[in-house]
């Protein structure tokens, strides 16, 4: 019998609750003959397997211990022999045809290194989602925000966003990728561990060559929040400090020293901003975040750095060239279109 071209792969940790709530729905909308579905275990510890041996077909790989998001998709992605792998979190649901539209999207895309659907949020079904909402943006000081979602402000979904657009990157709550273009660009970096590596992953893709797209039609439910809540310390300081990571792995050596001081400044502001605002923990998080990235970690010196030959990642579609904390703090831009048309 033939393997499926296409693999779901969902990342567990402790993921029991998750796996009741959610697998039935992968299961229903997703035909074996269309995918392997996989439960890629982080080391849990809460019998997770025994709520997978209930659905038949639905196969469990053993990580043995918690690698974190990123190795942990490395380390499940090398073992599953599929051309299109998608990343789905253990939190999404997803809706009929969900995954059918992605594969039949990347037929028509040759260049198609990754997509994600519409990604809705499962407590609030009008709202697009924090996580990935209509496609992932960035700004040109290394701040993620989408179409649907600038920083705390999300849209209602009327529609606005329905076309398919190419996007900076694709959510890593529901990603659709070309295994061999994964492979090729060393996939997901262990050493982000959770959070912003699948912008840092899409970022190298489309320094190769690759595209990443927004597809519309095909829509799931993120209840958000499932390995670190919205506002956890630990989430904040991921946040920061991955930021300056990817932005110092990506940038061209031209453009890298003035980029990451204007964001240290930036992130400085914000940190300020927590403290004086009650928040200790997140100020604290922020200036742990600011001196691991500057004087523990010196392993960042050794990655392997964008070449100069690169092509201008400012021309990529999805990069604004402009400022996203000016725009909705400063101009109070709370909406993707409010902003203006050089972010397209």
């Amino acid at each position: 019998m033939n393997q499926p071209d296409a693999a779901v792969i969902i990342l567990c940790w402790n993921g029991k609750t998750f796996l009741e709530n959610f697998l039935p729905s992968v299961v229903e909308h997703t035909p074996l003959s269309l995918a392997r579905i996989i439960i890629a275990d982080n080391g849990s510890s809460d019998n997770s397997e025994e709520i997978v041996k209930k659905f038949a077909g639905v196969e469990w790989l053993p990580l043995n211990k918690n690698f974190g998001f990123a190795e942990g998709y490395n380390q499940a992605i090398k073992k599953t022999n599929a051309k299109w792998i998608v990343l789905l979190n253990q939190d999404v649901e997803v809706s009929e045809g969900w995954l059918n539209t992605l594969l039949n999207f990347a037929d028509l895309h040759p260049d198609l290194g990754a997509c994600q659907p519409k990604i809705l949020s499962l407590n609030r079904r009008t709202h697009f989602e924090y996580a990935g909402a209509a496609g992932g943006f960035i700004d040109k000081y290394g701040y993620p925000f989408c179409r649907g979602r600038i920083f705390d402000s999300i849209e209602e979904d009327n529609g606005q966003y329905n076309n398919p657009i190419e996007i900076a990157w694709a959510s890593g709550a529901c990603m659709m990728v070309s295994r061999q273009a994964y492979l090729q660009a060393s996939g997901l970096d262990p050493d982000f561990f959770a959070h912003m590596e699948e912008i840092d992953l899409c970022w190298r893709l489309k320094s190769s060559g690759s595209q990443i797209w927004y597809v519309p039609d095909s829509i799931v439910y993120h209840l958000g929040g499932g390995s670190l809540p919205q506002g956890n310390p630990l989430k904040v300081y991921l946040n920061f400090r991955n930021g300056l990571l990817m932005l110092y792995k990506n940038l061209p050596k031209s453009k890298r020293f003035r980029i990451l001081f204007i964001r240290l400044l930036i992130d400085h502001i914000a940190a300020y901003r927590s403290l004086f605002t009650g928040h200790l923990k997140d100020f604290k998080a922020i200036a742990n975040a600011h001196f691991h990235f500057l004087f523990k970690s010196g392993e960042w010196k050794k990655k392997q750095l964008q070449p100069a030959n690169q092509p201008d990642y400012t021309k990529f579609p999805g990069f604004y060239n402009g400022s996203i904390v000016w725009k909705y703090f400063i101009r109070k831009k709370k909406k993707f279109d409010e902003l203006d048309s050089h972010h397209k």
